[in-house]
């Protein structure tokens, strides 16, 4: 059974060592000089540090294949700008499993009782604690607060976050920090909530905020974590805790940010939950994009495979009950799954371009996106 755990931190917590980065191996060719050539390409710490902005800077990972798309060319332009027009480059980078999507909610402190939908501060007012039924009193416990937030906010968004302030049982105070609540996967859950004293400890306590000048804000969440035995002692490998902090741009940028973090056995780690590849062209003296078909598996999709020959009952019985693709499922049977999909939805594809389709990923081995081409009597995955 998958398991997740959401965790309120609690007290000042020492500052270890950061995580240092994964592994990444170096690029397989080198650029000459006015010559056409055709590059494999696996990107580097160093290589993510020459983007002149954007979270894959510190991240090192990409959210989706768009957000490739868009940073990977800069990389190119800047470190390979020696190949002759015609040149191709097969790129691979860390991909952000959709499962790990980081949360990043405006911020902003509003009479109480106002809500926009999408600011992330939220404060209860007297009428708001007779929204739970049968009850009376307006101060709520954690929990009841847990029951109240779906009468609240019946219809969320996957990933909503709401920072929320409200009279505690049986304290009868607010907090002075108020609590993180995440709905994601049809429940709403509190988690880590970075408290002033650890802004504190990081330097950043005059605001208790960070900017853009802390650059390493992920891999500060994790040696956070990593020293909380509230944390450390109840979870096990790879379960995930989601860490909830605020970001600041401008007046008018103030964020909330939630960063996911993943335990490999012995410390909390940045996610970086596969890898993926795109190819990039030069032409007129710029890389850019190869041009693809970019898809992802819809719940019909699912539904397809689901009814389909690929992939054994167990996996199938795993999808069906969370909706994402779990290490039971081998590349080979992935790529039987996806074609099974291909052929209903590309009833005409093109002869030769590339489909890359992405799908919800929890422990799949297969990497994301998948790869495929229309050979012009069959559908081969190019993985």
């Amino acid at each position: 059974m998958k398991k997740i755990y959401y965790l309120l931190i609690a007290g000042v917590l020492g500052l270890a060592a950061c995580q240092k980065e994964p592994a990444l191996q170096s690029s397989t060719n080198t650029p000459y000089t006015g010559i056409k050539q055709s590059l494999n390409i696996t990107l580097t710490a160093t290589d993510y540090s020459k983007l002149a902005s954007g979270y894959p800077k510190t991240s090192l990972t990409f959210d989706d294949l768009a957000d490739a798309n868009t940073y990977i060319p800069q990389i190119l332009n800047t470190e390979y700008v020696t190949p002759a027009n015609g040149s191709t480059a097969k790129v691979t980078y860390n991909q952000t499993a959709l499962y790990f999507k980081a949360v990043d909610t405006t911020y902003k402190v509003t009479t109480a009782g106002t809500d926009t939908g999408t600011n992330a501060y939220y404060a209860l007012t007297a009428a708001d604690y007779l929204l739970l039924p049968g009850n009376k009193y307006t101060d709520f416990s954690v929990a009841q607060l847990l029951t109240w937030l779906p009468y609240k906010f019946p219809s969320p968004a996957n990933n909503t976050l709401k920072v929320v302030s409200w009279t505690i049982y049986p304290t009868g105070t607010t907090p002075a920090v108020p609590y993180s609540f995440l709905y994601t996967d049809g429940a709403w859950r509190q988690i880590y909530m970075i408290q002033p004293a650890q802004y504190t400890t990081l330097g950043v306590g005059k605001y208790d905020q960070f900017t853009s000048a802390f650059t390493n804000i992920p891999q500060t969440m994790a040696a956070l974590a990593n020293v909380d035995p509230t944390v450390t002692d109840t979870i096990k490998k790879n379960d995930i805790i989601y860490v909830s902090y605020n970001y600041y741009v401008s007046a008018t940028a103030d964020y909330q940010r939630v960063q996911p973090l993943q335990l490999n056995g012995t410390s909390f780690v940045v996610p970086f939950a596969t890898t993926a590849s795109a190819t990039f062209i030069k032409a007129n003296g710029v890389w850019k994009p190869e041009p693809v078909v970019s898809y992802a598996l819809t719940t019909a999709d699912i539904a397809i495979i689901e009814k389909g020959a690929a992939g054994t009952t167990a996996a199938k019985a795993n999808l069906t009950s969370y909706g994402d693709f779990s290490s039971a499922w081998a590349t080979s049977d992935m790529d039987a799954a996806v074609i099974e999909c291909l052929t209903v939805d590309f009833p005409t594809p093109a002869t030769g371009t590339l489909y890359q389709i992405s799908f919800p990923n929890y422990s799949s081995p297969a990497p994301n996106p998948l790869g495929f081409t229309w050979s012009g009597t069959a559908w081969v995955a190019s993985q």
